[in-house]
């Protein structure tokens, strides 16, 4: 490192070697299956699906058809492969008929064709498909109510495939008796591949038992129509042990793990000592800022646990309680202010954090930096951020500043990425 060096474009190229390990074009050529001797069929869905589509079909040398549904603004172009857009972190009408449309494109199928289900975080918003006596509106109310409540991500998805036709492995089940093969970019701290979009291919162990005590634990406040469908029968999801699963494949082929590990790598191309702290890190976003702070405190005080100058990398995915109403942000813009109230004064200190999608939250950034300094520039902007954190409105005090991380889409999705330099 020299004096010249430049934290923020370290960050900058963390971001992009963590992005390019998850490129759908780079990993997927690893696991293509054998060709079927009926019909290759390719259906998805999450924020990745459209890149992952394209990048299917330029490796794929045989005939192939399909659908997937992305994000609105996150099509790639696709030859033989349909891309829908839809709403995301809220459903709408667009998701609706994009799982219609995937439900019925998997009927009729034999022993003899192939599906392949490229699917990626997101997708549990973009599959909106409410079991009978239950609308499209209930729904949504259930997403919201989710969204604002910090439950995690886990929680979320066992409660949301219970309240959904195709979701819980429910379209592989459809696709019977047709080999399911799914590709799969994880977002899931732990990479348990039946959580990552709610498993709409991938069944897994919860029973509706769980899902009730979720709207417990957490106090949920749900739609009627959804409480009636979890106390019945109807809301039980297919078991991992159904025959009619045997056949079918799960990869995993992209992961918040090996995108760590590529941010690490490029770390050391600058001499600079890297340490994952974990890829499967889950919580309130400010309470995990409050455990980051004090390792770097302590870095920077003691050169313990870790010797200067050195960078923090961690993964996962955290989660924000709304408080206040109006905000603008994401839980990474959210991680990275009450981080940067945590460092003021601490010389030395630099941090970066983004959602590998491009987009954190409700606004076009990915994330945000912050430094030592950060605090006391958002006030003297005119911004308490002591405040704005109360109300969830961390964008509107990086925006104030200059210190929004605005990439665009990436075209792929493996979860937060945080850095946290001390030198």
């Amino acid at each position: 490192m020299t004096e010249e060096f430049d934290p923020r474009a370290l960050f900058g190229g963390l971001f992009t070697a963590a992005v390019a390990a998850a490129d759908p074009e780079r990993v997927i050529r690893d696991f293509l299956p054998q060709k079927p001797k009926g019909r290759t069929l390719v259906i998805g869905a999450g924020k990745a699906s459209a890149q992952m589509a394209a990048a299917f079909e330029k490796a794929w040398d045989a005939p192939l058809e399909g659908l997937v549904v992305t994000r609105y603004g996150y099509a790639a172009p696709c030859e033989r492969i349909e891309v829908i857009e839809a709403a995301h972190p809220v459903p709408d009408e667009a998701g609706l008929v994009a799982s219609r449309r995937l439900l019925e494109s998997v009927e009729g199928l034999t022993s003899d064709d192939l599906v392949v289900a490229l699917i990626s975080g997101g997708g549990s918003a973009l599959l909106p498909s409410p079991p009978d006596g239950m609308s499209l509106a209930d729904e949504i109310a259930v997403n919201e109510a989710l969204l604002a409540s910090g439950t995690p991500i886990s929680a979320m998805n066992t409660l949301r495939k219970h309240l959904s036709t195709i979701k819980g492995g429910r379209l592989a089940l459809a696709a019977h008796p047709a080999k399911v093969v799914s590709l799969i970019v994880s977002d899931i701290p732990g990479d348990n591949p039946a959580f990552v979009a709610s498993g709409p291919t991938v069944p897994d162990c919860a029973a509706r038992e769980e899902a009730l005590a979720i709207v417990r634990n957490y106090g949920l406040k749900l739609p009627d129509a959804a409480l009636r469908h979890l106390q019945s029968e109807a809301a039980e999801a297919p078991s991992p042990d159904d025959p009619a699963f045997a056949g079918n494949e799960v990869h995993v082929i992209a992961s918040a793990a090996r995108s760590l590990e590529a941010a690490a790598e490029e770390a050391s191309r600058h001499g600079i000592q890297a340490v994952i702290l974990s890829d499967a890190i889950e919580g309130e976003a400010r309470d995990v800022a409050g455990m980051h702070a004090a390792i770097a405190r302590e870095i920077a005080a003691r050169d313990r646990p870790f010797r200067k100058p050195v960078l923090l990398l961690s993964g996962g995915e955290t989660t924000v309680t709304i408080r206040g109403k109006g905000g603008k942000g994401g839980r990474n813009s959210e991680f990275l202010l009450a981080l940067a109230l945590a460092i003021e004064g601490v010389e030395g200190v630099h941090a970066f954090a983004a959602d590998t999608d491009g987009i954190d939250g409700s606004e076009d950034n990915a994330g945000a930096f912050a430094d030592f300094t950060s605090a006391a520039r958002i006030r003297a902007a005119g911004i308490d951020p002591k405040q704005v954190l109360g109300r969830n409105d961390a964008w509107t005090a990086f925006n104030a500043v200059g210190d929004l991380f605005a990439p665009g889409p990436t075209g792929t999705n493996v979860n937060d990425l945080r850095a946290i330099l001390v030198v």
